[in-house]
């Protein structure tokens, strides 16, 4: 498949997920998993901000580039966090070159094995609800093809997220995004009992936990949540896994 087409899948596949109530971290990971194949990239991430302004990590395409994201949340510094409080997009950001204006970031960052980031807003004009971060391993240069691709990829999320409770609903959208970070940590808890479980890393947790809910059609932090309460349906989610 050339990767026009591959980008106008990409594009259908989202609008696809767009229907009343629906998931937003699984479309987030969705957006993550699909940056890395169309835009040379090794990994992608995603930020929100909550009713209070505070960033959280959303979704990430693997668990290398969470655990940098999370860092970057502590530090308070970072490609993502300029991209928020801007609105402004980061593209090619070399961490050596940009040790200086994120010296913890860079350093934690090298250390997962990239040497380049990229940052887009997921902005509807003023609104600003979080970033897309893009992670590389190799100093290839993000082009403007690239750029725009991810951006619109960015902002079909950011409509879809937006639209879903009307973009004047201030109360509504808190709460949906509130919703969807609290849905994060479940999910967290539910890859580490199957990783535990398993024996298998987290990245791997994840994929299973997902095909098993999309195989079911059930919402991914629902499956989440069995998982990682232990109910009555946990042995059983465990062994379907299988």
């Amino acid at each position: 498949m050339t990767r026009e087409r591959q980008l106008v899948a990409t594009f259908v596949e989202v609008a696809d997920t767009l229907v009343d109530d629906f998931d937003v971290i699984d479309l987030l990971h969705t957006l993550a998993e699909r940056c890395v194949q169309l835009l040379d990239v090794e990994a992608a991430g995603i930020m929100l901000i909550d009713q209070r302004g505070q960033l959280h990590a959303a979704a990430a395409s693997t668990e290398n580039a969470r655990l940098v994201e999370l860092f970057e949340l502590q530090s308070d510094a970072g490609p993502c966090v300029d991209c928020c409080r801007s609105g402004e997009a980061v593209v090619n950001a070399d961490l050596e070159a940009e040790a200086e204006r994120w010296p913890r970031f860079a350093e934690a960052a090298r250390r997962s094995g990239f040497v380049a980031v990229h940052a887009l807003p997921l902005r509807l004009r003023d609104t600003v609800i979080g970033a897309l971060n893009l992670f590389s391993s190799a100093r290839r240069v993000l082009n403007d093809d690239d750029a725009r691709a991810g951006q619109a990829l960015a902002d079909v999320a950011t409509i879809g997220i937006l639209a879903q409770r009307g973009l004047h609903q201030a109360e509504l959208l808190a709460a949906q995004l509130q919703g969807a970070l609290t849905s994060r940590i479940v999910i967290e808890q539910a890859k580490g009992v199957l990783a535990e479980r398993r024996a298998i890393d987290v990245d791997e947790a994840f994929e299973l936990l997902r095909g098993y809910a999309r195989r079911r059609n059930l919402r991914l932090s629902d499956v989440a949540r069995e998982v990682a309460e232990g109910s009555a349906t946990a042995s059983e989610l465990l062994q379907a896994c299988e």
